[in-house]
């Protein structure tokens, strides 16, 4: 029988990281390091463990929060709630405040269709060499700080500038050997000009992946380009051998976005208040 798709979810979290880090097991919980250079992991239940977990105890957090302090990273966690219900609050009683991500699914059976694109917009999935990619690996920082779907001032002079920056700190380099190996996949909704308007990702493991990373262009927004950016990754994902394809989210009016494109919910993600995106 197939697992449920909040197991799937669950096994994605365990596995995903060990593309790109080491797990380090401390008692019942788990920390992964990153092999390379890149956004840092988190801590989170121990998956060898039972459903449900074994009991954690200060202590056990304290140990890899001291290991986090060591390697110079954030005090970040993140894990499934159902699978570790008790979890929340001895991470809460740390003195860690816990954020809330309800997850999304979409059933494998669940056809998608292309959407619509405004005229001179274009949807691809970005190569290692691709001249757009720079903009594109730039465009969430402009997308997240300024949240929601209203149109507002950031657009492809900004834009430009924060590419600059991730391509002299190695930030491009660093990504480029990820997408040519396949374990990531970046899609952009593209002016004619090759500007990117629109982006999204997803990093595939076991059949699984969690699509993330969908922002649009502040000044481009209300014009379909994050469902025509999600519509693209679920079927470039499904093409490429993916059965479960899930997502997180913190906004109700990008739910609701979602849910016209299908997406059910399917359980909620915890994590650490203002802790690095994993990507």
């Amino acid at each position: 029988m197939d697992d449920p798709p909040r197991t799937r979810i669950e096994q994605y979290y365990a596995t995903v990281p060990l593309l790109f880090s080491d797990a380090e097991e401390y008692g019942p919980l788990r920390l992964f390091v990153r092999k390379e250079p890149g956004a840092p992991y988190y801590g989170g239940p121990g998956h060898a463990q039972p459903v449900g977990g074994a009991p954690v105890g200060a202590e056990d957090i304290e140990r890899v929060r001291a290991r986090q302090r060591e390697l110079g990273v954030p005090q970040a966690f993140e894990w499934l709630a159902e699978a570790a219900p008790a979890l929340r609050a001895r991470i809460e009683a740390a003195g860690l405040p816990v954020l809330e991500r309800p997850l999304m699914t979409l059933d494998q059976h669940h056809a998608v269709a292309p959407q619509p694109l405004p005229d001179g917009v274009s949807v691809r999935a970005l190569a290692a060499d691709d001249p757009a990619l720079a903009a594109a690996l730039a465009l969430p920082r402009l997308a997240f700080a300024e949240p929601g779907t209203r149109r507002s001032g950031a657009g492809a002079e900004e834009l430009r500038v924060v590419a600059g920056e991730l391509t002299a700190d190695g930030t491009v380099a660093t990504v480029r050997p990820t997408l040519a190996a396949g374990h990531k996949t970046l899609v952009a909704a593209l002016a004619d000009d090759g500007t990117p308007l629109a982006v999204g990702h997803y990093h595939p493991a076991g059949g699984t992946t969690e699509i993330g990373g969908i922002g649009t262009l502040p000044t481009a927004r209300r014009r379909g380009l994050a469902a025509a950016v999600t519509t693209a990754l679920v079927t470039h994902a499904r093409a490429h051998g993916v059965r479960t394809v899930f997502l997180a989210y913190a906004d109700e009016a990008v739910a609701r976005l979602y849910a016209r494109l299908g997406f059910r919910p399917a359980g909620t993600t915890l994590l650490i208040a203002d802790q690095p995106a994993r990507s």
